[in-house]
């Protein structure tokens, strides 16, 4: 497996574009709508927020998707299209614009939003640009769709990777949008990936879930889980190598590939977090169950004070060992052991639960990189877990403080 440029293009036969349909009514420079589509209808599955309060999108996909089959994707950002009275029929009439003008099924169709909850939304911005949208599409327009997807996100979030199944070269490709508004339950923020392996739907189905759990479900940036978060997956066949009906090596050869993307895109959307200067890593070992080891990892990442502490770039080791203890895991905290690491090194700052002896300049130094990893080995039994999230910012703040306005 190599990375390779393409993104959600680099899969044999998807084409995407962008383009600037000032859909908010204040931007006429960003592009914020997107489209993606295969050549062929792609087995299609996908995971949503748990969110009580959804976005009509994922009501209208959820609908689409019943069958495992989509062809095409269209994204908007800067409305999240949720809590309108008129939502599903925006998201409904969005589909049918994309069908009528692309010759395909209405329930062929993915219509994902993001950005303001609660604001109007007709369909004029759509219907005005929807023919120089699908003269948008081309098969380097990965770039285009990412952009288009962004709301406070400071750089797109592309990959794509290749690699060989019985001589056949296959790839998957992956956009995704998320900066605030971060701590996903079954689901993501916005995340598109394309492929063109050969997969049943009823294998593809459960590794899609395992590997969100694994992934974008370790995400936080503050805690606060969307009302429009999630994840396609597409796989259109066009790779040629026969269909994966049973976990053989093929299969593991896809997941590791899958893994590989959505663990960069999990990364890319901690690091990227609303006026985050540092991404955080906490990878916890030794822990009693998967459940545990995930709970403890989580806790670490999403605590406030915590993540202040890493702005600060203050080793204040008390912090993740009380973001431990309110944690609903099962743990022995006279056996837990915690380091902090960078580029520049590692300390070891507590043990058996208690203090050590460190020299605080020396943890100056490592927690003023940009990417701080956390080290916590509850030495309780064989169950690890990897959790991302950022630092807490000013800026966050003043982002958040007048998001709307």
């Amino acid at each position: 497996m190599k990375n390779i440029e393409g993104g959600i293009c680099a899969p044999l036969g998807f084409k995407a574009g962008g383009v600037i349909a000032n859909i908010r009514g204040k931007s006429k420079t960003k592009k914020d709508l997107a489209l993606i589509v295969s050549d062929q209808p792609c087995v299609s599955v996908a995971t949503y927020t748990q969110n009580k309060v959804k976005g009509a999108p994922l009501l209208v996909t959820k609908k689409h998707l019943k069958n495992g089959v989509a062809q095409a994707i269209i994204c908007n950002s800067g409305n999240a299209n949720t809590c309108n009275d008129n939502g599903i029929e925006i998201a409904e009439g969005t589909c049918q614009l994309v069908a009528d003008e692309l010759s395909l099924n209405e329930e062929d169709i993915i219509v994902a939003s993001t950005g303001v909850i609660g604001e109007k939304m007709t369909l004029d911005p759509f219907k005005n640009h929807m023919k120089e949208l699908v003269s948008s599409l081309h098969d380097e327009g990965s770039d285009d769709a990412a952009n288009a997807i962004m709301t406070t996100d400071t750089v797109k979030k592309e990959y794509a990777v290749e690699f060989d199944i019985d001589g056949h070269t296959c790839h998957i490709g992956a956009i995704a949008k998320g900066s605030g508004m971060i701590h996903p339950n079954m689901a993501t923020m916005l995340a598109f990936v394309t492929s063109d392996i050969n997969i049943s739907k009823d294998l593809l189905e459960p590794m899609v879930r395992e590997i969100v759990d694994e992934t974008f479900n370790m995400v936080s940036v503050d805690g606060d889980t969307s009302t429009n978060d999630m994840l396609v997956v597409m796989c259109n066949g066009m790779a040629g190598n026969d269909k994966i009906v049973l976990k053989d090596s093929a299969y593991h050869q896809v997941r590791d590939a899958l893994y590989s993307i959505c663990e960069s895109l999990s990364r890319g959307i901690a690091k990227d977090g609303e006026g985050a200067t540092k991404l955080l890593t906490c990878h916890v070992n030794h822990a009693r169950s998967i459940k545990d080891a995930r709970i403890v990892a989580k806790s670490v990442i999403t605590s406030s004070l915590f993540k202040s502490a890493m702005f600060g770039e203050d080793a204040n080791w008390g912090r993740i060992l009380c973001a431990i203890g309110y944690s609903d895991a099962s743990f022995d905290i006279n056996q837990v052991e915690v380091s902090l690491s960078s580029s520049k090194g590692k300390i070891l700052v507590c043990k058996e639960g208690a203090g050590v002896a460190f020299s605080e300049d020396e943890a100056a130094v490592i927690l003023h990189e940009d990417e701080i990893d956390i080290h916590i080995d509850l030495h309780d039994g064989d169950h690890d877990a990897t959790a991302w999230g950022c630092d807490l910012t000013y800026d966050y703040v003043k982002i958040n403080g007048d998001y709307r306005t």
